[in-house]
Order: structure tokens, then sequence, then C-alpha cells
């Protein structure tokens, strides 16, 4: 005998987590919650949020945790470990009660997401997450691995996400660091001789 599941919308996703403590993604309609982030994780994307502020990223274009809902058959939300905002998208979320990026609202310009060990975690930021975010048009994915000590970066081109994967002192050759005038290499990105 088949017992079927009913698959979470959107509008029971935001009620179900609403006052809850721990972080949910919404994955295919299924609830699922978010583990505690590594130490080491956590440290990658601090670091990566101080130099932005650092290379003169306004503050209020930067978030951690925000949800982002993406298209697919079924709802689905995800919870980057850092987002860079376009001013239309922090605009856009101005006054909300839920730092949530909806469907009808901007894409953020830039989404990190550092990768937890574990064949589930890799599988879903290299390739779920990878086409998710490149459905919703967001300019860049970052996909830091501290386990492989490469960072993927993968840009938006004529609506497909163009590869390339960094490590040591090879320099990260993002759009939005180029318009910050800056350089950073994969190797200070993943702390190394911190």
């Amino acid at each position: 005998m088949v017992v079927a599941v009913e698959k979470m919308g959107l509008a029971e996703f935001w009620a179900a987590t609403e006052n809850r403590e721990a972080l949910y993604e919404l994955e295919a309609g299924e609830l699922r919650q978010i583990p505690p982030e590594s130490d080491l994780n956590q440290r990658i994307a601090i670091r990566l949020l101080a130099y932005f502020v650092q290379q003169g990223l306004p503050p209020a274009l930067l978030r951690m945790k925000t949800e982002i809902v993406v298209s697919g058959a079924r709802a689905t939300v995800r919870v980057p470990d850092l987002v860079v905002l376009s001013p239309e998208a922090d605009a856009a979320l101005a006054g909300a009660t839920r730092s949530t990026l909806t469907l009808d609202m901007p894409p953020p310009r830039l989404v990190v997401e550092v990768v937890s060990p574990g064949k589930e975690n890799k599988n879903r930021d290299y390739r779920y997450k990878r086409s998710q975010y490149q459905s919703r048009a967001i300019d860049e994915y970052w996909i830091i691995d501290p386990t492989t000590q490469q960072v993927t970066l993968l840009t938006l081109l004529d609506g497909l996400y163009e590869e390339t994967t960094l490590a040591g002192t090879q320099a990260i050759p993002s759009p939005l660091l180029t318009e910050l005038a800056t350089e950073l290499t994969a190797a200070q990105l993943l702390g190394a001789g911190n």
C-alpha cells in the first residue's frame, strides 16, 4: 500500500516555520530542517561578509540566512549562507516581516553556499541549488567547499551558468569583485593560514 504524503505550498511553509527558532528549507514541497553550521563554515561566511563590507559594499545589501523562493514543479525555498542583494531586491524587502525573496521580487546579485560534508549536502549545493539559482536568474553563485579547498564560481551568461573552479592563490574572477575593484583568492576566502 502506498501512502501519499501531502506536499506543502509556500503559505503552509511560512505558517509552519513562523515561530520556530531552527532554520528550515522547503524542498520540492517537503519541510527540511537545516542542521547547525560547523564553526568552519560560519567563519568562512563571516569572513566573506566582513571582506565585502571592507571593500565598500553597503551593509544594507548583505544578508545571512535570507530565504529565496526558487521555481520548480513543487514549492522550494532555499536559505543560502550569504546573499548580496541588488538595490532593487533590498527595496523589495524593506519593511518585510520575514526576510524572504519571493518569485515576484528581484533576485539577489550573488548567493554563497559553504558546503557541509556529506554526499547529500554536496549534491544539494552542486546540483540542485545550481539549477534552481540559475532558473531564478541569480547573476553569481559561489560554492565554497572547505573539504576540497576549492571555490566554484558560477556566472550567469545568456541564462546559463558558466563554471570556473579555483584553488590556492587563484583569484576569483567575479563580476561583483571586479565592480568593487578588488581581488580575492580562493585561499584567502577559505582561510589558509588562519
